[in-house]
């Protein structure tokens, strides 16, 4: 009489160990004692093929990171997007970065080892073409993008060449394509500025010419990475494995410039040409060095002396290098 009871009790017994076994199993298979996927959200711009490549190469994925990229217009752009937590990482120069760190609980974790004369050499300054030389600016509207470092580059290009910041205007644009209307116009008389596709448009107009580059003065763009604290002391190991994809993505696009220029035209359609003549001249290397450091000094000191940063900060606490010394030992200074 208790065979069937006895038999449904093992049919229930066989299901719920059957069950367990299984959620078991989903445990493994989406871990296998490993962590899920670092997921970030990376602000990029159109011209820059280090995060493009790391993600069709699937360098993120060996690292373990599952990454999306949302494309701003300025790196500066994609610093300011963190504030509203659009993205989780973002790169940029050192002006938008020091304003970043002055206002908000993120730290500033590596340098992209992009300051180098080379890389100057592709800031070009263009002018209307009745001026002749720096000492001509004075009286006249110079462009800036805003919430960039172009300002202080303008101080220190016209202070090396006798002219006071107090003898010109600067007029804040949104970007490199406002700036090159508006000189073409007439309603600014020079501009800054960068890379194989805008120095040819802007060299391509009958209005203006090339008057000088960055390389010609004291100024070298340091650029670095930077994300909230909350997040990096949340997931380090993840932060010291993405720095290692950007290094590996990067070193990549050096060895396949071909390849990489498919990759951006196919993109974003930035020419193929651009992108050679462009790649050379940025290669990141994931680091921080002493120069990386002197820059931020330095801008950082301008930025409070002009009221940029209302409240001064040491440069120090705004710094998280222990990430990029547990991935690259050899290519990070020991802080003070």
């Amino acid at each position: 009489m208790r065979r069937p009871y006895l038999k449904r009790w093992h049919a229930w017994f066989l299901i719920s160990t059957l069950a367990m076994s299984l959620l078991s199993g989903c445990g493994k298979a989406s871990g296998d004692g490993q962590e899920s996927n670092f997921q970030l959200k990376i602000a990029d711009i159109s011209t820059n093929a280090v995060f493009r490549i790391a993600k069709s190469k699937g360098i993120f994925d060996k690292h373990r990171i599952d990454a999306e990229l949302v494309n701003f217009a300025t790196p500066a752009e994609g610093v300011n997007s963190l504030f509203i937590k659009q993205v989780d990482v973002a790169f940029g120069a050192d002006f938008p970065l020091l304003n970043a760190v002055s206002k908000g609980d993120y730290s500033i974790f590596a340098s992209t080892g992009t300051a180098t004369d080379l890389s100057a050499s592709e800031w070009k300054l263009f002018v209307r073409k009745e001026i002749a030389s720096a000492a001509d600016l004075k009286g006249k509207k110079l462009s800036f993008s805003r919430g960039t470092f172009i300002p202080y580059l303008w101080d220190v290009y016209l202070a090396d060449n006798g002219v006071a910041l107090s003898d010109v205007e600067l007029i804040g644009q949104g970007g490199f394509d406002e700036a090159y209307v508006a000189l073409k116009k007439g309603e600014i008389d020079a501009a800054w500025v960068y890379g194989a596709v805008l120095n040819e448009k802007f060299g391509a107009l009958a209005e203006a010419r090339e008057l000088s580059d960055m390389s010609k003065t004291p100024v070298r763009l340091g650029t670095g990475l930077i994300a909230s604290n909350e997040l990096i002391n949340s997931n380090k190991e993840g932060f010291v494995a993405l720095l290692k994809a950007l290094d590996e993505a990067s070193a990549y696009a050096q060895a396949h410039p071909e390849e990489t220029a498919d990759l951006m035209y196919e993109e974003v359609k930035q020419p193929k040409e651009a992108t050679l003549k462009d790649l050379p001249k940025n290669p990141w290397s994931i680091e921080f060095t002493d120069k990386a450091y002197a820059g931020l000094q330095g801008q950082k000191e301008y930025m409070v002396a002009n009221g940029i940063i209302e409240k001064d900060f040491e440069l120090n606490d705004k710094l998280n290098l222990d990430l990029v010394r547990t991935a690259f030992p050899d290519r990070v200074i020991d802080l003070k």
